[in-house]
């Protein structure tokens, strides 16, 4: 997926498949699927359809529920939806599970960022919160790399661990991997559910993050789905600001 902007500065996006090797670069090779699909910046949905795909870029409201201000208050939650105004720059994909392998498939997502002419890996993931919460000083490698190297970081999400569940070092080290690598399981022969198959929109992926992050203590943080969300495509709900 790459965003540009065309004539009169507005945004477009281009969707291309990307497969084998050439998929771990950041050139523009691979089979067009939606080209030059208008990015929303206000209330109205622009949807684009091409090839049994549907796609939407642009503001909607965020999706994720979460009390953010708790966490940051030593996990002390009151049940405070920080996210419940927030309006968030979405991409929303839709895809034939036919478009998927016949079985269970990891999926994790990167953004590249254009940097002096080229283009750099800012930031990566698939499970919620654990690149906040998880990787201390190797923020930065982590965000540059990819699952296949997530080994790597077992011991830095073990000590976090250690520290915020009170786990034994062997313990956080079976913890850390339950986490890593960071991509998200999905059987399109069965209904997705968090963690157990990928993740619907009202799935508490933030409560199960936290069970893991204080190894029980905390298994919630007071709060539910939002209500906005749409039984349509884009399915998430539109921007408060727009």
């Amino acid at each position: 997926m790459r965003f540009s902007a065309s004539a009169g500065d507005k945004l477009i996006a281009t969707l291309r498949r990307v497969e084998g090797t050439q998929a771990a670069g950041t050139g523009d090779g691979g089979q067009a699927i939606v080209e030059r699909a208008p990015v929303s910046t206000g209330r109205e949905a622009h949807v684009t359809e091409a090839c049994g795909y549907r796609f939407f870029g642009g503001w909607r409201s965020d999706p994720f529920f979460f009390d953010t201000k708790g966490a940051l208050n030593n996990l002390q939650f009151t049940g405070d939806d920080f996210l419940a105004d927030k309006d968030v720059c979405s991409i929303v994909l839709e895809r034939p599970n036919s478009a998927l392998a016949p079985k269970r498939v990891g999926l994790w997502a990167r953004t590249l960022d254009g940097v002096g002419g080229g283009w750099v890996q800012v930031d990566r993931g698939a499970l919620p919160a654990q690149a906040v919460f998880l990787v201390n000083t190797e923020r930065d490698a982590y965000m540059e790399g990819e699952p296949a190297e997530d080994d790597r970081f077992v011991p830095v999400f073990a000590h976090s661990l250690e520290h915020t569940g009170g786990y034994a070092p062997e313990e956080a080290k079976r913890a850390a991997r339950t986490l890593l690598p960071d991509v998200l399981f999905y059987d399109p022969t069965r209904p997705a559910s968090f963690p157990s198959n990928g993740r619907t929109l009202t799935d508490d992926a933030g409560d199960a993050f936290l069970a893991i992050l204080t190894n029980g203590k905390v298994t919630g943080d007071k709060i539910g789905p939002h209500d906005d969300l749409l039984a349509e495509f884009p399915y998430l709900g539109p921007p408060h600001n727009a």
